[in-house]
């Protein structure tokens, strides 16, 4: 009997530090997402009023659905809502584009954006790289290996051949493809890195990345890494956290 009390005392210990555990990281998010929104809002102007502008909107169209189907009790709040809703997906994407802005053309870019994209994609920051600070990122996934440089366009060109001549040694028939980010020609800006490395096709499955990365992770060993910066952190630069929390409210 003792000892089913010390358990029902332990399970109630456990879930009132679990709860103090939640609300403290719901603090710490309603604490981060609104130092991003003041810092976003200094920079950004337009911000607030184009929040604004997405509430009255939806309350606005919801009036007039609610008029037409006599139902405004109902489509005001849920307008209410959704506006709400609107203006924190809006918020998240404009400090995601204020911080792609702000990171743009910063020795290690790249690799901070390849470090924050959704996904299960493997990757390895810096595997070859100048003392420009020219770099080469290699990320693995279902379309294969992709080679990701940033820099001097002259210097990365040789960069990347040389690691796609020897990466295919390793990977065999996989695909191997080369990406320059950058905003000239058929480079890749910035911004748009992530969404072009999801446009590829998907060549092979989940087992076949994980043998990849293991043989790709010795031959790293083998060469050595690179003594680079593994990308910048701009202010506001943790979108992901950001958007997160956004959604969580």
């Amino acid at each position: 009997m003792t000892m089913a009390k010390a358990n029902d005392t332990a399970t109630k210990e456990a879930k009132k530090a679990a709860k103090q555990a939640r609300k403290q990281a719901s603090k710490e998010r309603r604490a981060q997402l609104w130092q991003a929104f003041q810092m976003q809002r200094k920079d950004d102007k337009r911000l607030i009023p184009y929040m604004v502008g997405v509430v009255v909107l939806a309350v606005a169209i919801a009036v007039a659905i609610g008029l037409l189907i006599d139902q405004l009790w109902f489509t005001i709040p849920l307008g209410i809502m959704v506006g709400l809703l609107g203006a924190f997906i809006l918020f998240g994407r404009r400090v995601q584009k204020s911080v792609f802005t702000k990171a743009e053309g910063q020795p290690g870019a790249a690799g901070w954006a390849l470090s924050n994209m959704r996904g299960t994609w493997r990757i390895k920051q810096a595997i070859a790289g100048t003392t420009h600070l020219d770099a080469v990122h290699r990320v693995i996934g279902k379309p294969g290996v992709i080679l990701v440089g940033e820099g001097n366009p002259n210097r990365v060109k040789g960069l990347l051949n040389q690691e796609k001549k020897r990466i295919a040694r390793v990977v065999g028939n996989t695909p191997i493809y080369v990406v320059q980010v950058g905003n000239d020609g058929d480079e890749v800006p910035l911004s748009k890195l992530e969404k072009h490395l999801n446009k590829l096709p998907n060549n092979i499955n989940s087992k076949q990345v994980d043998a990849l990365e293991s043989r790709l992770a010795a031959l790293s060993t083998r060469k050595g890494g690179a003594a680079l910066p593994k990308g910048p952190m701009p202010q506001g630069a943790k979108v992901r956290n950001i958007q997160r929390t956004a959604r969580r409210r």
